[in-house]
């Protein structure tokens, strides 16, 4: 199923496929009644061809050539040019805001162009950026993340975000959203991450992905090529830190074995008094 703003399926798999280095091929359920499309052919330096429809019930067979040894793009320090910068300093304030049950720190974008830093945690995420017009009638956020998500499934994340709003109220940032008007000149977005495991999206206007439009610097910055072909929906560097997943996991297991016990034991001692 789709979950905007991050994890629509062609979005995430193309993302997937760019920071694993690997080709990835996607054939997903069509059932637009439940939020399920999105298929596509994907490269380590862009997707090859994708479909996204949630208007019809037409399916679609998609073809492209792939090469068998891709060449694997520029190993990626994802955190040395973030760590390496100053913090942009703000003067507007912080606000917190819910993307998928996960609570963000978000900096509201009030400038047609500007430079923002958003922290949360040990992750702090930089964005510059300038956009062709700013609009009264939409919102762009710079969000970070950076802790245990617990809905459907415990895994630990660290997301730097920027994205569009639903309305221009902030509390709807985070909020799906699948169009919007707001073209970009160019953006450069970068984090200060505790893994190597991170990816890439860029989601436009109608759920469309931007081949070739962008380019991940060895120093960790992802990068716009050129103004973007559509309005931006959401950039967003997507980091998962897979060596805090066996620690969660483990404690999970240990809290259960331990209520378990405390069950017994309290069983006991009722039995007893019964008696």
């Amino acid at each position: 199923m789709n979950v905007l703003p991050h994890l629509s399926a062609i979005e995430f798999h193309s993302a997937w496929a760019m920071g694993m280095k690997v080709n990835f091929l996607a054939s997903n359920i069509h059932h637009p009644s439940k939020k399920m499309t999105g298929s596509g052919i994907y490269a380590p330096d862009s997707p090859r061809a994708f479909h996204y429809d949630m208007k019809t019930e037409k399916g679609k067979l998609l073809l492209s050539r792939l090469d068998s040894h891709p060449k694997h793009p520029v190993m990626v320090n994802w955190t040395s040019y973030a760590s390496g910068i100053e913090a942009f300093s703000m003067r507007n304030k912080e606000f917190k805001g819910t993307v998928f049950f996960d609570e963000y720190t978000f900096l509201e974008l009030r400038g047609v162009t500007g430079n923002y830093t958003v922290c949360q945690k040990d992750l702090c995420c930089h964005l510059s950026y300038k956009m062709s017009e700013k609009r009264a009638d939409e919102v762009y956020a710079l969000g970070a993340f950076d802790g245990l998500h617990t809905v459907e499934g415990n895994y630990h994340l660290q997301i730097c975000t920027l994205l569009k709003c639903k309305t221009t109220s902030l509390h709807t940032c985070g909020h799906a959203v699948e169009t919007a008007s707001t073209r970009f000149e160019m953006f450069s977005l970068s984090g200060t991450f505790g893994t190597q495991y991170v990816f890439p999206e860029v989601l436009l206007s109608e759920i469309q992905l931007a081949p070739g439009e962008f380019q991940v610097l060895s120093d960790g910055r992802l990068l716009s090529l050129k103004p973007p072909p559509g309005p931006v929906l959401t950039v967003t560097l997507f980091g998962r830190v897979y060596e805090k997943d066996h620690t969660s996991n483990a404690s999970s297991g240990f809290m259960a074995y331990t209520l378990t016990i405390m069950l017994i034991v309290i069983t006991s001692i009722l039995y007893s008094l019964s008696r």
